[in-house]
């Protein structure tokens, strides 16, 4: 067997009502997200046994699925109640740090064909991740990313498990030994392959807008909340190319990053070439969120 395969955990998952060890959970080979990757996904991260602004990410989970004409098969309560079963039946010492729960919902089983069939039982799959920490070492330094054209799909608001193009632009990173790719639509920027993207410039915090191009992370009102408590002016907005290497300071946010400060781009140095002000407010303002979410059952202020 593949070493990779002997490493399946055996932590407990959920798929379609019931509980199973995860290396022995199966699904259909003709489910419509295994030939299609007809489905979305969510990954919810948790801080201390507590999901981490989870309202937001069931708003975004029920807009991704809209958008591809699926029901959501379970209420925000049974999906914080799935999401809690898998927590508590991860190890404590798992528990006590940073985790990921992962949902997946796709459109279910069917014959082949393009078109979407009509009355299917959604397949609904969630399991559990230790998120490794970024070291205080990285963040203290920063890190250096490359950029590329964005070929993906232009409906990058869906949360899609169609996720070939964020895998291909993932690589272009991996290959040059950097951190994240990051994107351009023609001049302007767009995201990076798993993150978004924040220009720092004169002491305002620059995003692209929220529209279809662009995958708006939960992060993206958390930044904002951020940026409001330490009377940072936020803006969305088309941003050009230039802006980007011209910047202050450059951030990426996503539930793994939380955010980070990069620090060179393409070979060329991003303001100081230190992570910056900016990075350092909002940064401690995402660890005050975080112990705030693990005393008030994993809702932001």
């Amino acid at each position: 067997m593949h070493p990779i395969l002997d490493a399946l955990p055996e932590s407990l998952c959920y798929l379609d009502g019931d509980y199973t060890p995860l290396r022995d959970a199966k699904v259909s080979v003709l489910d419509r997200g295994f030939i299609f990757g007809d489905g979305v996904y969510e990954v919810v991260p948790a801080y201390g046994g507590q999901p981490f602004g989870f309202e937001e990410h069931m708003a975004r989970l029920d807009r991704s699925l809209a958008e591809l004409r699926i029901a959501n098969p379970l209420t925000h309560a049974q999906w914080r109640e799935v999401a809690m079963r898998l927590i508590e039946a991860s190890a404590p010492a798992a528990r006590s740090g940073a985790q990921a729960v992962y949902f997946q919902v796709t459109r279910g089983v069917a014959p082949r064909d393009h078109a979407m069939p009509k009355g299917l039982t959604p397949t609904v799959f969630a399991m559990i991740n230790p998120q490794k920490p970024i070291s205080d070492a990285v963040r203290a330094a920063g890190v250096a990313c490359v950029t590329a054209h964005d070929f993906r799909w232009q409906k990058a608001h869906i949360k899609s498990t169609s996720l070939l193009g964020a895998v291909l632009a993932r690589q272009i990173s991996v290959e040059a030994g950097a951190a994240e790719t990051i994107m351009f639509r023609g001049d302007w920027l767009s995201e990076a392959s798993s993150s978004n993207v924040w220009v720092v410039k004169d002491g305002t915090v620059s995003g692209p807008p929220k529209d279809e191009l662009v995958l708006a992370g939960i992060r993206y009102g958390l930044i904002e909340r951020l940026c409001a408590d330490a009377g940072i002016p936020f803006s969305l907005r088309r941003i050009a190319r230039d802006e980007v290497f011209g910047a202050d300071e450059l951030l990426l946010s996503s539930a793994s990053k939380e955010v980070l400060p990069v620090v060179a781009l393409d070979g060329q140095t991003i303001g100081s070439g230190r992570p910056g002000a900016i990075y350092q407010a909002l940064y401690a303002g995402y660890q005050r969120a975080k112990q705030r979410s693990t005393q008030d059952k994993g809702v932001p202020a």
